[in-house]
Parts: C-alpha cells; sequence; structure tokens
C-alpha cells in the first residue's frame, strides 16, 4: 500500500457497501478527497454524498471524477469489492491504466499493522461484538478507531475515529478469506457455522480458514473464542467464554427485568458484579462476555466496563426494535443464516412470551438458500406464520431448482405464504400483527420505515 502521504485521493468501487464506506469516510476524516460507484442508490450512499463524497450509479468510465484521472495512478488509492463482477467497465479501465488498486480486506489488513488492533471473527455475532467492543472503549478512559459491520445506534455511524487512541477494533470478514489480511493483537472468534460454502466449498475448508485466522495474532497477543470452538493457541495467550459454564469468562445469577438482563460476570480476574445490559437474547449476552474479555486484555476497568455495558444500545438492523407497545412489537433483524433466525425468533418468544410471532423473510443468496434449506425450513418453522419473500441475489446468477417456492417446502408451520414484497406490506395490518419480525440481508430492510408507518 502506498504511504497515506502519497495518496491524494480514494476512488471506491462498492462506495455504498457497509465495509467499504466506513473506509471511505476514513479517508475523509485524513483529508483525502473521496469519490466512488455503486450500483444503487440508498440511504447509507445518500449520507456519504452529503458528507462531500462524489457518488454516482451507472458503471462509466466516463462518470470517474476528472480530479482522479488528472491525479494520476500514482496518486490515487482505488479500492473495490469482491462483490464487484470482473467485466465491471471502470475497474478494468482503472487496472489497464496502472491505478494501485486494492481490496477493501487489504487496505484494512495494512492499518491493522500500524494499529493496536482488535479483531472480531465469526459465522454469527461479529458485528454486534465488535460494536459492543467499540463502544466499552470509546465510553472509556482508552478510546478506539472502529470500522464496524453495521450502524452502531450510540454513534450512529460505521466509523470512529480518535485523534487520542492508537486502538483499533474491525469486523473481521471470513467472506472471501478477508480476514486473513489481519494482524491483531486480540482476536476474538463467536462461531464458525458452515456459511458462505460457494467460496469455501466444505465446512472442513472454512473451519482451516478460522484455524489460520487464529494464528494471525501477533506474538504475545490474545485469542478470545467461544467455548467449545476447536482452536489452539499454544504460543499466545488464550480464554473461552459462554454465557455459563465451563468457560474462562461466564456470567452467573441471569436474569430479565424491564426488558434488561441482569448478571454478574465471572472473569479470570474476578467477578464484576450487577451488569445491566439491554440488547434482547442471551446470544447477545454472550456477545457481551466475549466483549468484556477483549476489553479487559486492552485495560479497561471493571467500572468502565459496567459503565459501557449499562449504556449500549445496539447495532442497526440487529434485532432492532422499532415498535413495542401491549398491542403490536415490530422487530427488524439482519438474520440470513439458520442459526441467527433461531437466535432472533427465540429472543422474540423470550422477550414477548405467550405472543404470536409472525415474520417476513428474505432468503439472501441462492447459494446459501441451496446449502441450508433444511435449517431455513426449521428456523421459519419456529414462528406462528410465515411469509416468504423472493430470493435476494446480490452478486449471484439463479440456480436451477433454487426458489423460495421450494424453500417453503421446507417449512412445516402450516401457516404459511410466498408473497412479493408490495403484497407482504399490504397483508400487515394491526388487527393481524401481535409480534412481527422482518428478517434477511438484501433489500428486505427498504419495508421498514412503511411497515413502521402501517403499525403507528
Amino acid at each position: 500500500m502506498k504511504s497515506l502521504n502519497d495518496i491524494q485521493g480514494v476512488y471506491l468501487i462498492g462506495i455504498g457497501g457497509i465495509g467499504m464506506s466506513a473506509l471511505a469516510r476514513y479517508f475523509m476524516v485524513q483529508g483525502k478527497p473521496v469519490a466512488g460507484y455503486d450500483r444503487v442508490s440508498t440511504p447509507l450512499t445518500q449520507e456519504l454524498e452529503a458528507e462531500g463524497m462524489s457518488v454516482h450509479y451507472t458503471d462509466s468510465v466516463d462518470l470517474i471524477p476528472s480530479n482522479f484521472k488528472q491525479l494520476g495512478p500514482n496518486h490515487v488509492l482505488v479500492i473495490y469489492t469482491p462483490a464487484v463482477p470482473s467485466d465491471h467497465a471502470e475497474l478494468n479501465y482503472l487496472q489497464q491504466n496502472g491505478y494501485t488498486i486494492m481490496k477493501r480486506s487489504q487496505v484494512l489488513g495494512e492499518l491493522s499493522r500500524t494499529y493496536r488492533t482488535v479483531a472480531v471473527a465469526g459465522t454469527h455475532g461479529k458485528t454486534t461484538t465488535s460494536s459492543i467492543v467499540a463502544h466499552l472503549l470509546r465510553s472509556s478512559s482508552i478510546d478506539c478507531n472502529a470500522f464496524l459491520g453495521g450502524i452502531s445506534t450510540n454513534y450512529n455511524t460505521n466509523l470512529l475515529t480518535s485523534t487520542n487512541s492508537n486502538l483499533m477494533v474491525v469486523e473481521a470478514d471470513e467472506f472471501d478469506r478477508s480476514f486473513l489480511t489481519l494482524s491483531p493483537e486480540v482476536a476474538i472468534i463467536t462461531s464458525v457455522d458452515a456459511d458462505h460454502l460457494d467460496i469455501y466449498g466444505t465446512a472442513e475448508n472454512m473451519l482451516s480458514s478460522f484455524i489460520e485466522f487464529s494464528e494471525k495474532v501477533v506474538s504475545g497477543g490474545t485469542l478470545i473464542y467461544k467455548l467449545g470452538l476447536p482452536f489452539d493457541a499454544s504460543t499466545r495467550k488464550k480464554f473461552t467464554y459462554s454465557v455459563s459454564g465451563q468457560s474462562d469468562y461466564y456470567t452467573s445469577d441471569l436474569s430479565i427485568a424491564n426488558g434488561r438482563y441482569n448478571f454478574n460476570l465471572n472473569t479470570p480476574f474476578g467477578t464484576i458484579t450487577d451488569i445491566s445490559f439491554g440488547m434482547p437474547g442471551s446470544h447477545n449476552v454472550e456477545n457481551a462476555v466475549a466483549a468484556v474479555a477483549a476489553a479487559q486484555q486492552v485495560g479497561l476497568t471493571d467500572a468502565e466496563i459496567k459503565a459501557g455495558l449499562a449504556s449500549y444500545t445496539g447495532v442497526k438492523r440487529r434485532f432492532e426494535v422499532h415498535i413495542n407497545t401491549p398491542e403490536t412489537v415490530y422487530v427488524d433483524d439482519y438474520a440470513h443464516h439458520p442459526t441467527e433466525l433461531t437466535a432472533c425468533i427465540n429472543s422474540a418468544r423470550e422477550m414477548w412470551p405467550g405472543r404470536k410471532v409472525k415474520g417476513i423473510f428474505q432468503p439472501h443468496l441462492f447459494s446459501r438458500t441451496k446449502d441450508h434449506m433444511e435449517g431455513f425450513g426449521q428456523s421459519l418453522s419456529l414462528m406462528d406464520e410465515v411469509i416468504l419473500l423472493d430470493i435476494y441475489p446480490a452478486r449471484e446468477k439463479p440456480m436451477e431448482g433454487i426458489t423460495s417456492a421450494a424453500l417453503l417446502q421446507y417449512v412445516s408451520q402450516p401457516n404459511k405464504k410466498l408473497l412479493s414484497k408490495a403484497d407482504a406490506l399490504n397483508s400487515i395490518s394491526h388487527k393481524n400483527t401481535d409480534v412481527l419480525l422482518t428478517l434477511g440481508a438484501g433489500d428486505i430492510d427498504q419495508l421498514v420505515q412503511p411497515i413502521k408507518a402501517k403499525l403507528s
């Protein structure tokens, strides 16, 4: 990577992605001109434009801002996401003209060697866990920089910067083996369920990559992983965590009151008592336990940890409660894997026991749907009513026989139907809604505001 002193402009292809937009914001803070392309305009790209970035939505070399062409290949860093197709006209033009071109993960890897890095990996839980770590640090005397995989509701952004901290919190993404570029001082691994099999081929190959990531922890660093995961860190410090039980970090006296969890947290360095934490679901308590383990490794006090957990408010689209009245509850969640769906549905059952749970689910990727047909069916069947939307393809082309209609056959709950987004919205009313969940990683979030308007 060129020295940042040499870079006079940063151009991002796929600038509207959650990870890409955090990098775009980072370079803006560094005083560099930033521009980019994305496929569609979204609220996030509109925010980037409002922050002073030039963004366009048609793949055309002519739309690359002239000042970036004038700066030339030696002074412009081009960052792209692996989701960009190989025939992308702008990417090919920039490659052919000698620009420095790096994947988002490579840039984060370079940055991780200039900061003391806390990296959070896992097929589920990494966005929430990394945002808890970042909030604990930001609200303490230590502070941090952070590149998050979601919009923190505490700060309404996916990027935190600090001029007085050399710590960086980063979400370590397993897609495309991106996390293998990182050099963390502290690494957390939350889960290693089979996912991204279009990249890895087998669950065993994916596990091998996570093991390789665990070995990227710098000498003298710390590996923190969920109890039961098959990691060994013989040359590094290592700690296990769980909600309860035979691990280095675990909770005790866990209870729920007024929508908040209360518990004690047992650590190798003593017990932190009377913790209050407001994120629903025992899986989120477990994420908090992992975050505390990391926070202790970089020097937070028990008092700072307690205060940070009490004031943490979550991540947008991670069990985000939009309406919560005695008559109607509406929650939106990014869940797009059977394990995540199960956790979200069980959290709703736990928070609002005895109430009828209806869910609208948009499957994400043909390959993931194909790999987990049976698992999706079992998870969705935990609800009282299921509405399926068509599969959101993202970067993929259709696969023969892999459709939402086929997935619906695996749902044992008889109260189920396949609808368009428009029909799903029209089907919702106060009369037929008790607890409603919208679920998925595609563009189902476009339904959130219309649903809120109908139910408010």
